[in-house]
């Protein structure tokens, strides 16, 4: 017998609250070396702030940007989207994509960190 288990989570999109206490000074963001794969349970949200990007929160309350192809436009993921790790348990770029709740999906090819900027 074979038993075979997938596991999708679904991502939900928040409002960043450091942007709506800060309307007149909203965050900026620099962009770090992030590694390749993430584990997928750290995920806690999501926000578009991009043309060809979504940002995920993190349990720990830091951010990574998933950058998408050029040809993927982040605003089909506004209504939310799914992300299916891979057999290890995470999520890893050039080769796991973002699938959005209208049946479409795009590759994610790298992850970045991000950094409030002073």
């Amino acid at each position: 017998m074979t038993v075979h288990q997938r596991i999708i989570i679904r991502i939900p999109r928040v409002r960043d609250p450091r942007v709506t206490m800060l309307r007149e000074r909203p965050v900026r963001w620099h962009e770090k070396k992030a590694d390749h794969c993430q584990r997928a349970g750290e995920f806690v949200g999501a926000a578009i702030t991009d043309a060809h990007s979504v940002d995920l929160m993190l349990r720990d309350g830091s951010r990574l940007r998933a950058k998408l192809g050029s040809d993927c436009p982040a605003l089909d993921f506004y209504s939310g989207f799914y992300l299916a790790p891979g057999s290890d348990g995470k999520i890893c770029a050039d080769r796991d994509a973002i699938r959005s709740r209208a049946g479409g999906s795009c590759e994610i090819e790298s992850f970045r960190r991000l950094v409030a900027a002073h």
